[in-house]
């Protein structure tokens, strides 16, 4: 095989590898991209009930002077049951975003195992080229 022969292989087997590994990266840029927007949701979730949770809040300490005793207990109840699905959204976000997947998992670990693979080659070769022919080293001392 002529070294030109081998250059093209090579060329052509980095280049296959390329367009895996880019295929790769794009399914995960897809996903990573639809995870991304799924958080904003939770973030404008947290946002939104936040601020009712406030202005219940507001309005609950405005009605502590209002005569009737119902009319507490009603905004008390509001204000409770919006400040905990603020409190939920929250930790929904801070949980995702601290424990949630690293980006582009599956394409580092294919660069990674890559990297091992042409490590190998190259200790192949360096040991293929380092020990001498076992058939011509045994004919000479067999003479």
């Amino acid at each position: 095989m002529s070294l030109r022969q081998k250059v093209g292989d090579w060329a052509h087997t980095l280049v296959a590898i390329l367009a895996t590994r880019l295929e790769l990266f794009a399914l995960e840029f897809g996903a990573e991209k639809s995870e991304f927007m799924r958080l904003l949701v939770w973030v404008g979730g947290a946002m939104f009930f936040g601020a009712l949770a406030f202005i219940v809040f507001t309005l609950f300490i405005i009605l502590i002077f209002w005569p009737t005793e119902l009319r507490y207990w009603a905004f008390a109840l509001v204000f409770v049951v919006y400040g905990g699905l603020s409190l939920y959204f929250v930790r929904k976000i801070v949980r995702r975003v601290r424990y949630g997947p690293l980006p582009f998992a599956a394409t580092l670990d294919e660069l990674r195992k890559d990297l091992q693979l042409i490590q190998q080659l190259r200790d192949q070769e360096a040991d293929a080229q380092g020990a001498p022919d076992s058939a011509t080293t045994n004919d000479r001392y067999t003479d």
